[in-house]
């Protein structure tokens, strides 16, 4: 869980902590230049680093030397990752050729409106075709619309289990395994605040098990949903969350023929389908997809094509970055004040 908490960061706050930083706690720290300046014309400050209480160190020109990516790109990256917190702000330091052909250091000052008298240096690459950021561990899109991509292959691929809104302008999916504990049945109280919270998402549930037990429960889970609805998967998930100590190799058949019971079907037949090669290939299908949005392990929730960490995200923060990622797309949300009785 904790090398997950580490790689899905990247896709939230320090966004992707593009990083490796440094403080510099109001000191006039840049970087220095590694080649002479010639790529770019002096760079504006971003409209946040002209608000609030927090100064930060002199911009050196000299020290953007790369032709690609610009300060308005970086910029408008940023936006994307970062837009949804308004205490944070940043400055664009530095934009350095580097010895490898088309690739750019970009070094970034960070800070906090809440904490105005620290701040960190921050860096990332960009690669040369300008389509991709790279940190020490991760390797995500670049660009004004870094979730374009993955919002587009979950949009026509994400076909699991569904609630909520019947379009897709707005879809929270969510990856999850049947049988991780207390991790995957605890966000499913953060799944019901969101689906009370955003009645224009429609939140699509795609298995993704790490064990032998947890795929036979999301074969058998899906055949369920063959026979009685997508309704009924979510009772049949729910017995299973309640029952997790049943989920073992000597319990599992009578597990999973009792959640399947408590979801109306017929456990006889949701036993025999899950035995065929079809229904095993869809879950398997369900996990690829993960795969090939960079999910490793579960769970995960994605937002119109962002991957956000949930265990380790306040619900207050989680709901603001929901809210900022459908305003990114043009979709319209009303949300009401915080509810202290939310789960």
């Amino acid at each position: 869980m904790k090398k997950y908490v580490k790689q899905m960061m990247w896709s939230v706050m320090a966004a992707m902590v593009l990083l490796s930083a440094a403080g510099w706690a109001g000191q006039a720290q840049t970087p220095a230049a590694s080649q002479a300046p010639a790529a770019q014309a002096p760079v504006a400050p971003s409209p946040q680093a002209t608000t609030g209480q927090v100064t930060f160190p002199k911009v050196d020109p000299k020290n953007f030397t790369a032709v690609s990516p610009t300060a308005d790109e970086v910029n408008s990256f940023l936006k994307a990752m970062w837009g949804y917190d308004e205490n944070r702000m940043w400055e664009v330091a530095a934009i350095l050729k580097t010895s490898a052909s088309g690739v750019a250091k970009v070094v970034l000052f960070v800070a906090d409106k809440t904490q105005p008298d620290k701040g960190t240096t921050s860096v990332f690459f960009t690669t040369p075709d300008g389509k991709h950021a790279l940190s020490a561990d991760k390797v995500i899109s670049f660009g004004a619309q870094p979730f374009a991509a993955d919002r587009a292959l979950l949009q026509a691929r994400a076909d699991g289990p569904a609630r909520g809104a019947k379009g897709n302008e707005l879809m929270l999916v969510e990856f999850v395994d049947l049988h991780c504990s207390t991790q995957c049945k605890g966000i499913q109280d953060t799944m019901n605040n969101l689906a009370t919270d955003f009645p224009e998402a429609k939140i699509v549930y795609e298995n993704f098990p790490q064990t032998d037990t947890s795929a036979a429960a999301a074969v058998e889970g899906l055949c369920v949903r063959k026979e009685k609805g997508d309704a009924a998967f979510f009772t049949y998930s729910q017995s299973l969350y309640d029952k997790q100590d049943g989920l073992t190799k000597d319990a599992l058949d009578m597990t999973l023929s009792a959640a399947a019971t408590a979801a109306g079907a017929d456990p006889k037949a949701a036993a025999a389908c899950a035995a065929t090669t079809a229904a095993k290939e869809e879950v398997a299908a369900q996990v690829k997809l993960g795969k090939d949005i960079g999910i490793d392990q579960a769970p995960v929730l994605v937002v119109n094509g962002s991957a956000l960490p949930m265990m380790s995200l306040p619900y207050n923060i989680l709901r603001r970055i929901v809210a900022y990622r459908a305003g990114q797309d043009g979709i319209e949300v009303h949300l009401q004040p915080m509810l202290t009785t939310l789960k």
